[in-house]
Order: C-alpha cells, then structure tokens, then sequence
C-alpha cells in the first residue's frame, strides 16, 4: 500500500510540474486560467488518493477534502475569466469567437 501511496503522490507532483511550465508558456489571461486549474485541480486529487492509501483511516476527511477541490477549484476560475472577460482583458487570438459579447452589450 505504501508503494501505491508514494506513487499515486509523486503522480500528483508530476502534475503540478506540468502546470506550473503551463502557466510560464501559455500567452494570455485565459488559457493560463485553464493551465492553471485543470491540472492543479487534477494533481491534488492524485495527491489525495496518495494519502488515502498512506493512511486509510483518514479516509473519510480526504474524500470531503477532494469533493471540496473538484467544487472550488472549476468554480473559482470561472469567475476569475468571467471577471477578467468583463474588464476587457485582451485576446492574443483576435480570431476567437467572442460568446459573451453580445450578452455584455445586452447588459449595458
């Protein structure tokens, strides 16, 4: 079990490496959003199983803790796009379609 545990954790580490190079070579606002919380969000969950198979008796504190990352982390970085998008934060694609544009000028 011990051997599953340090695996499924050094996994969760691997993960959070990838995210972090993400977040230095991404170009924008928005696609450093999606670096920077689907895989941070994905690496604490391995990290999660990790300790689950560590220490078994906490189990039940690490599965609330997991249930609470997969709810936090998705939701957190939609509003920080949704904020951003609404200050006008700048594309470095001009050819992306812009869906909430027509609701922002809806809106004013």
């Amino acid at each position: 079990m011990t051997f599953f545990g340090f695996f499924f954790i050094f996994l969760g580490l691997i993960a959070f490496i990838i995210s972090s190079i993400g977040l230095l070579r991404m170009p924008d606002l928005y696609t450093r959003i999606h670096a920077g919380a689907k895989s941070p969000t994905m690496a604490t969950i391995l990290i999660i199983i990790g300790g689950i198979f560590l220490e078994p008796a906490w189990t039940p504190k690490l599965i609330l803790l997991a249930v609470f990352v997969l709810a936090t982390n998705p939701l957190s970085s939609s509003v920080i796009a949704r904020a951003s998008h609404k200050v006008n934060t700048p594309y470095i694609n001009t050819n992306d379609i812009d869906e909430l544009k027509n609701f922002k000028e809806e809106k004013k």
